[in-house]
């Protein structure tokens, strides 16, 4: 087979799998992460028929890139769920790919600030825009693509709620709006004016994912914060404080557009309101009279 052929086979492949993927509405994130992995995946076996490879094959090549990328557990499942989508879903086949090793789930926990440390951040935080920008992730427990897909509509005054659209999964939902973030976001639309969505780019369009970052990092540093603090510890942070506030598991589920009360359940693990009751024994020791 030329060169030339097996290129444009591969484009055509290509063109077929992204536009199922768009067809079936996957986020733009996930369109541009699993279109990468699948053509890693089809120029690692050149010239092989894609649709003969084995599930040892396929095994083999995710060996190799633990091997010669140390990719993550994380990038691991997303190759092997970019190559399932080729084969389940381009090409039609039944659910056969279970064989493909997967490795074995992490028990992270999640990583949280105190309260102190969320209001230092915020104290820290002198640009109306950029301090609008972090107290909604943390007020309303939002992913950073929830907060850029923002729109000046989407804050409901009148019932004091934030509505969420087009989230993960592709569900809606509604979470809470401050108070004293109303106030903030008043003073800042007056200001900047924004026209399709609520934080926009010098040149319009959306807010970069990257900035929101920064924005982040620069406050925690000038807070005196040195920890690696990142856009979704202040959603961990949202929920953990709630939970310690006492309020109840399925509502907290609710306001993150959980799936499972199993995912949510997680931030009783980093909870302090129970372990603050636990009296430690290396105390009594100083304690004696």
């Amino acid at each position: 087979m030329s060169y030339m052929r097996r290129e444009n086979e591969m484009e055509e492949v290509l063109r077929r799998y992204k536009n199922l993927l768009i067809q079936k509405r996957y986020s733009q994130n996930t369109q541009d992460i699993y279109c990468s992995y699948f053509k890693d995946f089809c120029m690692y076996f050149g010239e092989e028929e894609l649709e003969k490879l084995t599930t040892k094959q396929i095994n083999s090549y995710i060996l190799d890139l633990i091997k010669s990328k140390n990719i993550s557990i994380s990038q691991q499942n997303q190759r092997i769920n970019a190559v399932k989508f080729y084969f389940e879903k381009v090409l039609g086949r039944e659910k056969q790919y279970y064989e493909l090793h997967r490795p074995r789930k992490e028990n992270k926990l999640p990583k949280v600030l105190s309260k102190n440390e969320v209001k230092s951040i915020l104290v820290s935080t002198d640009n109306i825009k950029h301090k609008c920008i972090l107290m909604l992730i943390y007020s309303a427990g939002l992913r950073r693509s929830e907060l850029l897909n923002l729109k000046p509509t989407d804050i409901d005054s009148g019932r004091m709620l934030i509505h969420i659209l087009g989230a993960k999964g592709k569900k809606d939902r509604i979470s809470l709006l401050s108070e004293n973030l109303l106030k903030l976001l008043r003073q800042y639309y007056k200001e900047f004016h924004p026209k399709k969505y609520l934080f926009e780019g010098l040149d319009g369009g959306k807010y970069s994912p990257t900035s929101v970052a920064n924005i982040l990092k620069k406050a925690s540093l000038k807070a005196g914060i040195h920890k690696n603090v990142t856009p979704h510890m202040l959603r961990h942070s949202f929920a953990t404080h709630l939970l310690e506030q006492g309020t109840d598991l399925r509502y907290i589920q609710e306001l993150l557009g959980h799936e499972s009360s199993k995912t949510t359940e997680i931030y009783t693990h980093v909870s302090k309101k129970a372990i603050d009751k636990i009296k430690n024994p290396i105390d009594e020791f100083f304690n004696e009279k």
